[in-house]
């Protein structure tokens, strides 16, 4: 099986990265879905999708043809555009890292990982924040972002990429979200 490692290049690719969402939202999962093999959060429209591709390129695993996992990428301007962000951006302002605040650096934001379930266990995963992590650090002190408190697939496979906890908030859901972050700024 040939997996490509790449960026979203077309409006198809991005077609292919709402369909592979919309398969992984919580609401077409079932419970037991959910606790063992992870979930998304946000549903994204193509116009954003794609004004967030052109900002910072998304990444992409595509086999025969088809996008089968994803990290998609966003910048500080997600603050303008996602209100459900705000209070994960209430928290960069006000979290320390290294003697700085986290919104005092220059980071990107891991705006969201997907690996389609039949292609879950093979390393896509991993090879797609290779790709990711290839791309932007360079350019960038180190990607962050948040994880659901109960999706523990996605903290445990952030955590083997190189992921660390940052800090832990409570939304006006009642949810908590823990902030990871990976950073580049000694592998340069």
């Amino acid at each position: 099986m040939q997996i490509q490692y790449t960026t979203a290049n077309s409006d198809d690719d991005l077609k292919d990265i709402l369909s592979l969402q919309a398969e992984n939202l919580p609401k077409t999962l079932s419970d037991n879905e959910i606790k063992s093999q992870g979930f998304v959060t946000l549903e994204h429209s193509f116009g954003l999708i794609k004004e967030m591709n052109e900002t910072e390129p998304h990444i992409i695993a595509k086999s025969d043809n088809n996008v089968i996992g994803y990290i998609l990428s966003m910048t500080k301007k997600a603050k303008l555009v996602f209100p459900i962000l705000y209070p994960m951006f209430d928290v960069f302002d006000k979290t320390v890292y290294n003697g700085k605040t986290v919104s005092e650096y220059n980071y990107i934001i891991v705006g969201q990982v997907c690996v389609s379930k039949n292609f879950r266990g093979l390393g896509v995963f991993d090879h797609c924040y290779e790709a990711y992590s290839n791309l932007h650090k360079n350019r960038y002190d180190f990607a962050i972002t948040e994880i659901a408190q109960t999706n523990l697939r996605s903290i445990n496979a952030h955590k083997r990429i190189g992921f660390s906890e940052l800090t832990r908030y409570t939304d006006s859901n009642k949810n908590t979200w823990i902030i990871v972050i990976w950073d580049w700024t000694n592998s340069r």
